[in-house]
This record gives C-alpha cells, structure tokens and sequence, in this order.
C-alpha cells in the first residue's frame, strides 16, 4: 500500500455507475490505493465533503450530475483536489470542458492499466510532491 506524505495510505474516491467497471478499476487501484466508490455524482459530492480523499475518478456520463457536473462542484470547495475524468466519449470539446474546468486528466474508455496507473500517479505525484508512485509503473507491482 504506498503511504502518503502524512503517514496514511492515499484514498481514492472511483465515481462510476457502472458497477462492473468499478469492479475492474478496484482491481487495478487497490493494490496501491485504499479505494471508495459512488455510484453518482451526488454520492460522490457527499464522500469528498465527510472524507479525505486525496483524488477523484469521474465517470463522464452518470445519472443527474456528469462527471463534469461533478468536478465543477468539487472544485468549487477543494480546489485543490485532483480529479480525472473517464469517458467512452471522447472529444475535443469535453477535453476543453475539462481543462476548464481544472480536471487533471481525461482518459477515454477502455482505459489501459498502465494508462490509468501512470495517469493516477502523476497526478499524485504533482499534486502531493511524492516520487514514490512512480513505482506503480514498474514490472510486478
């Protein structure tokens, strides 16, 4: 489990409705991370505001509030927070919205696991200043 800066494992908040790419992603995640998950933007909203997680995994089409909905939110009372978008949409326009909107990444569905990994540990890495999770990348981790 890689430990942040302040002693505690990072925590990553996986906002997907979709339970079985959730399922994928958790496989993926949590040999490095300690990993929660919402189902919606408004569940979502609700974690980041009673947890600290230290990044978030937007789903861009969700019920009610879209991964873009949501990141405009969470900005909007840490703006600190890294958040990544995931979409099986991908255009010039949704990166622009993102960009915009401060998202850290957008990465199109399927997403690879060393995409994911090398997307999620920099924005670790740049946002926390910890090396370590470039580690993630390397055979057998």
């Amino acid at each position: 489990m890689m430990v942040a800066k302040q002693g505690r494992s990072y925590e990553l908040l996986l906002a997907d409705d979709d339970a079985e790419f959730r399922a994928i992603l958790r496989q993926v995640l949590e040999p490095h991370v300690d990993l929660c998950e919402a189902d919606c933007g408004e569940q979502a909203l609700e974690i980041v505001r009673s947890r600290h997680v230290d990044l978030v995994l937007l789903d861009m089409h969700m019920q009610q509030l879209t991964g873009l909905d949501t990141l405009r939110l969470v900005k909007s009372f840490r703006a600190a927070l890294p958040c990544i978008i995931i979409t099986a949409s991908f255009s010039d326009e949704l990166q622009r919205s993102a960009t915009e909107a401060d998202a850290f990444s957008v990465l199109k569905k399927p997403v690879s696991r060393r995409t994911l990994l090398q997307t999620v540990s920099r924005a670790l890495e740049s946002t926390y200043g910890d090396p370590e999770v470039a580690k993630w990348l390397s055979p057998g981790s």
